[in-house]
């Protein structure tokens, strides 16, 4: 699903990973200063290709389930569980796949190191990176450290804030293991989906298959997860947003390419499936959450969400700035 491009393992893709430490170097000093957050130790900075970006992420997915799985093994096999931690794995590898197509960069902190620490890592996805560069015709330096502003911006909230790394592995922990099936889940579905027929409702909303499933308890628990990382993404985007409009004459052309990207009609239905329309609207949810509140309180307002999970804003607070201002600033 994944693929490969004719620009990976080129000397195109190796002068990338030679200019890629140097370019996260400067994105993290600009970084620090809008932020205020703390920089520290050093991150592993690679130049991935689209397949070693999913194997990445299957390795992170495979870290992140192990509870699930020790919790399912426990009910004994059979046909019917085998079967379904095959469809499980063919979906999520698609997924996975589909993704590297489309992703050009990522902070990653659950992959494990080869000394078996946490991991830490920038990557850049060198083919999806050097393909939009040339439909677009960008200029890759620019284009290249804007990247680098982003995922050294999340590296920060990750790194900068001494509770965030915990509580959002406690948050998926939490989210993963209320979501292995209980008995009667399907009745219960079956039932949910014919109320919706009748109201007229979407049987369906962007939160996916994964919405669809869940209880009213694992509901509030993602959209604990929504909030938190619309607040993040939001936060990212707005920092490499406002350091591009003041370092990079093509900020401005790149921030709109990359919005009209995300609004891909050929990807509408499985975005909405798989849940990443969820994934999508963090970005806007957030950006406007960011803008709202400095707006109204002034940029430095957002700090106060990294003194503790109480400052974190809702789902409806992301939604409705005003109610965190109230709230909390």
């Amino acid at each position: 699903m994944a693929g490969g491009h004719p620009l990976e393992d080129t000397y195109h893709q190796v002068l990338f990973a030679r200019q890629a430490p140097e370019l996260v170097a400067r994105a993290a000093e600009l970084a620090v200063a809008e932020t205020g957050l703390e920089w520290r130790g050093h991150p592993e900075v690679l130049v991935v290709t689209r397949r070693g970006w999913a194997q990445a992420n299957v390795e992170a997915f495979g870290k992140l389930l192990g509870p699930a799985e020790a919790k399912l093994a426990t009910r004994g096999g059979g046909l019917g569980r085998r079967l379904a931690s095959r469809l499980v794995g063919a979906e999520l590898g698609a997924l996975v796949g589909v993704l590297a197509r489309r992703v050009l960069g990522q902070y990653e902190l659950v992959v494990p190191r080869a000394d078996g620490e946490s991991g830490d890592m920038v990557m850049f996805v060198g083919a999806n990176v050097m393909m939009l560069e040339r439909a677009h015709e960008l200029r890759p330096s620019e284009f290249r450290f804007w990247v680098a502003l982003h995922e050294c911006t999340h590296r920060l909230q990750f790194t900068g804030v001494p509770w965030l790394r915990e509580y959002f592995f406690g948050l998926v922990s939490r989210l993963i293991e209320a979501s292995v099936p209980e008995p009667g889940q399907i009745r219960r579905v079956t039932g949910e989906l014919r109320k919706a027929a009748r109201q007229g409702r979407p049987v369906m909303d962007e939160a996916g298959i994964m919405g669809l499933l869940a209880t009213p308890d694992q509901r509030q628990l993602i959209d604990e997860v929504q909030a938190l990382m619309s607040l993040l993404e939001g936060h990212g985007h707005v920092v490499m947003d406002r350091i591009g409009a003041r370092e990079l004459v093509s900020q401005h052309r790149m921030s709109r390419i990359l919005k009209v990207r995300r609004k891909d009609p050929r990807m509408a239905a499985f975005l909405r499936a798989s849940g990443l329309e969820m994934k999508m609207k963090q970005y806007e949810l957030g950006e406007r959450f960011i803008e709202a509140v400095e707006r109204h309180a002034g940029f430095r307002t957002i700090d106060r969400v990294w003194e503790g999970p109480g400052n974190l804003p809702t789902l409806e607070e992301i939604k409705k700035p005003q109610l965190w201002l109230e709230r909390v600033a």
